[in-house]
């Protein structure tokens, strides 16, 4: 089947043409044409299969005919992300340049006022996070009685980030008399209640069986074990296998994700991989909009190869030519991997995906398994990595430690209280022998003095010999006689 065969108009196939696209993927083909209908849909389909496309061509033959009024949106589309909405956003601009439909944007992050003004004008799709939508409905901006389509994409998602009760209130504001659909990767049973709450009489269209990963990836783990139980250490092991992988792939490595599970942990690595003159960039949810924006146009430009992530960008990355994903940590939440690896092996192009498990994070793996339904192959000379990296270059990524202690001494040089001498140390027997010999000489107030006191600030600490316990006559400066 061609998309000439599923009533779009002219228009529509011209720009779908240019492009590049002559045949729809199995959930587009099944679709657009109930979309065109004007009945509810629930689909269900793994990323990367074009389900953004299914939805957003229809709408825009649909709003062809009709006029926005000020501030009263005539669709509305929920994605849980800032780049998933500027990605669908990026849709209506290639598919609908033939068509004078207006579009708005709002997300966190960008100036409201800007996004106010186009409200104002009138705009025929909206596009928004629900917690932005939500904010400038109860500023009184916005009217929803108009809205004709509703789409709630990956839901699935915004189930696990808890948009699930903004969702809600939102649909509760719309009309009743409206088109929903509702589009997700996976379909756990709080996905199916919604669907019952949201949708009428919908056509359920599933493509693959849910949570399945696409064939065009090809999956490995490769089982790590920590060198010791030093904290960090295991993250070292992480960083040096991770750096082996991409250079044993680099042949065939175009650009690529490292998805990390924590913020703290994308910065670490990120700085590792620079450190040994890899082209990489960082992106997670705690980075100003602008700068997220500029990063990921510069890893769509292929002007960074590597993208060191949280999982904020496992949605809303649609670009064609990413052929790896490494997964630095096993996700905690099991939908969370079919999301990360299906960055890669889109659009029918073949695709990689590795992941570096330590063996306290053999549950979460278990779970994976059980998500998509088989096990992920082992990659057997994965698990010892070799050290490329100096122990100085190591500490350097960490993060840095507090430099000298108040006497100038590295505090790692301090001796611990274990390693402390004896009372009856010979080495403190003879600093007790000095002080007897070379007596202080009388002079005026303060004068002498300093120096000792600076020796006590320099150890500081050190308690000496003595610890806690320093006779007085070495504390206090006691005539030779009263000893």
């Amino acid at each position: 089947m061609k998309f000439t065969d599923l009533g779009l108009s002219d228009e529509l196939l011209r720009a779908v043409h240019e492009a590049g696209y002559e045949e729809p993927t199995p959930i587009q083909e099944k679709a657009i044409p109930v979309v065109m209908m004007g009945r509810d849909v629930l689909g269900c389909a793994q990323t990367g299969t074009g389900k953004t496309a299914s939805f957003t061509l229809p709408m825009i033959d649909i709003l062809a005919a009709g006029r926005a009024k000020a501030r009263m949106p005539r669709s509305l589309i929920l994605e849980p992300t800032r780049e998933l909405a500027a990605q669908v956003a990026d849709n209506f601009e290639v598919y609908g340049k033939y068509h004078k439909l207006s579009k708005a944007l709002l997300i966190g992050g960008s100036s409201m006022e800007e996004q106010l003004k186009v409200l104002n004008r009138g705009v025929d799709v909206l596009i928004a996070t629900p917690g932005r939508l939500l904010d400038v409905f109860d500023r009184g901006h916005l009217l929803m009685n108009d809205v004709k389509v509703l789409v709630i994409d990956e839901a699935d998602r915004m189930l696990d980030m808890g948009f699930i009760p903004d969702v809600e209130k939102i649909v509760s504001l719309l009309s009743p008399m409206r088109t929903t659909l509702l589009f997700s990767a996976t379909m756990p049973k709080e996905i199916r209640r919604l669907a019952d709450k949201f949708l009428s009489n919908p056509k359920e269209i599933s493509v693959s069986p849910p949570a399945s990963t696409a064939d065009t990836i090809a999956q490995g783990l490769v089982k790590l074990k920590s060198a010791g139980r030093a904290p960090g250490a295991a993250q070292k092991v992480k960083r040096e296998a991770l750096r082996k992988l991409i250079r044993d792939h680099q042949d065939t490595l175009t650009n690529a994700l490292v998805f990390c599970n924590r913020k703290r942990d994308v910065d670490v690595v990120y700085r590792s991989l620079e450190r040994h003159g890899f082209s990489a960039a960082r992106l997670h949810g705690d980075m100003v909009q602008s700068v997220r924006t500029d990063t990921l146009d510069k890893f769509k430009k292929n002007e960074v190869k590597i993208l060191v992530c949280s999982d904020v960008a496992a949605r809303g990355l649609d670009i064609s030519t990413v052929s790896h994903v490494f997964n630095f940590d096993v996700p905690t939440h099991a939908e969370d991997y079919v999301h990360r690896i299906g960055r890669t092996g889109r659009a029918g192009r073949k695709g990689n995906s590795f992941t570096l498990m330590m063996p306290e994070e053999k549950k979460y793996l278990d779970g994976i398994e059980r998500l998509i339904g088989k096990p992920i192959p082992v990659l057997e000379d994965g698990g010892t990595p070799p050290s490329d990296t100096s122990e100085k270059e190591e500490k350097a990524e960490e993060k840095p430690k507090r430099g000298r202690s108040r006497g100038g001494k590295p505090k790692s040089d301090a001796k611990p209280k274990s390693e402390e001498a004896p009372a009856g140390d010979t080495k403190k027997d003879s600093s007790e022998d000095n002080s007897r010999k070379k007596p202080a000489p009388k002079k005026a107030a303060g004068s002498g003095r300093k120096p000792a006191q600076k020796d006590n600030r320099k150890n500081k600490d050190d308690d000496g010999a003595f610890g806690e316990h320093t006779p007085a006559f070495l504390k206090k400066e006691v005539p030779l006689g009263k000893r």
